[in-house]
């Protein structure tokens, strides 16, 4: 019933930055919690950071000083603003909705995760 679209992802070089977007909760966006994960290649997806509708949120300790989760609750839309991008960065980001327990610990069913969009570090 939830499909989710990320899109933003790209080439950067490091220090660059980055923003992504994710849609297509739709009326169900206010009252999802929604959150980021990534993965690199040949390892397990990593939690990023999750925001309730009310701005409750959370980021791992991995990317806090560096990434910015935003939820602009009008347009229905999540952001995940990463900043001074470093190559061990480069993974394929998805964003991911349900409960905060769900969500934060990457529980939630596969319709309830975006395909993802990958995100390269590199000169």
């Amino acid at each position: 019933q939830v499909k989710l679209v990320e899109s933003g992802g790209g080439l950067v070089q490091p220090g660059g930055s980055l923003r992504l977007a994710c849609a297509g909760p739709g009326v169900a966006f206010r009252t999802l919690v929604m959150g980021w994960w990534r993965q690199a290649p040949g390892k397990p997806r990593e939690f990023l950071a999750a925001m309730t509708s009310n701005g409750e949120e959370e980021i791992a300790d991995s990317v806090k000083d560096r990434f910015v989760i935003i939820r602009d609750n009008p347009e229905m839309k999540l952001y995940l603003q990463m900043n001074a991008l470093k190559p061990e960065d480069t993974a394929v980001i998805y964003c991911n909705a349900g409960t905060w327990s769900r969500v934060t610990t990457g529980t939630a069913p596969s319709r309830h995760w975006g395909q993802g969009t990958g995100v390269t570090v590199s000169r």
